[in-house]
């Protein structure tokens, strides 16, 4: 009787590419960064083994670091998101308590104020310099 054998969860190609996906890369901006071919990002990909010095500069594009790479499964990634979204406040991503736009708009009034201030500071200044 013949097994079929499992697909290997080392293969840091396929981790590469999973990577390269869910941060938005093409291959082509990939291959762009690293100064080769899209066809070589794709024999990347297919590759279950890479020199280290290859996925230093590929983890470098991709924002994560060589170990993030090869500690990838697809189960850590869907855990993070499931924690990080539904009810917990761990992590990098927050809910947010304010409107963004009205800390602008109150940023925007805050400068109006101080310009108009500095407009008045200067009139003074010229009364004063006009004035002798």
């Amino acid at each position: 009787m013949e097994t079929s054998a499992k697909p290997s969860n080392n293969h840091i190609g396929r981790k590469i590419g999973r990577i390269r996906e869910m941060r938005g890369i093409k291959q082509d901006t990939l291959a762009t960064e690293l100064g080769i071919s899209q066809q070589a990002i794709s024999r990347i990909e297919q590759s279950e083994t890479i020199e280290d010095e290859v996925l230093e500069k590929i983890a470098k594009i991709l924002g994560v670091t060589t170990e993030a790479i090869k500690n990838f499964t697809e189960e850590a990634v869907v855990n993070y998101f499931n924690n990080t979204f539904h009810g917990s406040n761990h992590g990098p991503f927050y809910h947010c308590t304010f409107n963004p736009l009205d800390k602008l708009l109150e940023l925007v009034e805050e400068n109006k104020k101080l310009y108009e201030r500095l407009v008045q500071a200067e009139r003074e200044k010229n009364d004063l310099l006009t004035s002798k």
